[in-house]
């Protein structure tokens, strides 16, 4: 007998569980020359509030945590994306319509990356903090902070390196994440939702949608309880929406924004130090 394959359907990653959208959309998911993959949620802007509660509940654990710790975590998802590096391949070989090799190198760099922020998870402070000569009896000492909640619009071209480059850097300082990942090649980021469920990484520290960023991506602009916003894959928008309409949707709320084609490498501390606010305190020294 001939039996019917069972196509998966995946679901979005909110506050460490794996719902459905609320609108209860999917879309199909096809290689490069349109032979089916899978389906996928399509979120809609209830999912998108969703995502931000989520964050906002996590936030102060995962900011109030030690660098070390917050390192151990990060190192802990490179860990197990090793583990399942023949599944990513697979996924990136077929959803991108790249070479074995292709797909295999791609899976390291992302490896690589994680475990290069996690090893800057206890240092960054040192290097981007410091003390300020001061005229007076004080220490002056600046500290960077994690400015809160950062929602980002994941690379379009780059499935999973593209997703992690701008994931892991705004985790190192505390921040949470809620991220729009590629339309159409979303597999690579639900995967990795499986692996954030199964490793260290606290529930809405990382929030995974998948849809159409020109349609959640407003709704994440003008979110009041965003603190910031990555719009590194936010220049093949479709439709009339324009990175620059996300920018100043953003400034309405006083978001700090970050532009697509920046120009920083992948792996760079300035990636870190974007999405911190810088604390200043002064100390007294000896007696006035």
């Amino acid at each position: 007998m001939t039996r019917l394959t069972v196509p998966k359907t995946y679901k979005l990653y909110i506050g460490g569980k794996f719902p459905r959208s609320e609108s209860g959309r999917v879309y199909q998911v096809t290689t490069p020359k349109g032979v089916f993959l899978a389906n996928a949620a399509q979120a809609s802007r209830k999912d998108a509030r969703d995502a931000v509660v989520a964050a906002r509940a996590a936030s102060t654990g995962w900011a109030g945590a030690t660098g070390y710790n917050r390192g151990q975590v990060l190192y802990r998802i490179a860990e197990l994306l090793e583990g399942r590096r023949a599944q990513f391949v697979e996924e990136l070989r077929l959803s991108e319509g790249v070479s074995e090799s292709a797909a295999q190198r791609q899976v390291d760099a992302a490896i690589d990356v994680w475990v290069w922020y996690a090893g800057w998870a206890d240092k960054y402070v040192q290097v981007a903090g410091n003390g300020n000569p001061v005229s007076g009896p004080y220490f002056n000492i600046s500290t960077p902070e994690a400015t809160g909640v950062v929602a980002i619009i994941a690379p379009q071209d780059s499935s999973l390196l593209g997703l992690v480059s701008v994931i892991a850097p705004a985790l190192v300082s505390g921040n949470t994440v809620v991220v729009v990942a590629s339309e159409r090649a979303p597999l690579a980021a639900i995967s990795l939702s499986e692996v954030l469920a199964t490793s260290d990484v606290p529930g809405g520290v990382i929030n995974v949608l998948t849809g159409s960023p020109a349609e959640i991506a407003p709704w994440l602009a003008s979110h009041a309880d965003v603190n910031a916003l990555d719009l590194s894959g936010a220049e093949v928008l479709a439709g009339d929406l324009t990175w620059v309409d996300l920018q100043i949707a953003g400034a309405e709320t006083l978001k700090r924004v970050r532009a697509p084609e920046s120009g920083v490498p992948v792996m760079s501390v300035e990636r870190i130090t974007f999405f911190t606010e810088t604390k200043t305190v002064w100390h007294t020294k000896g007696i006035i």
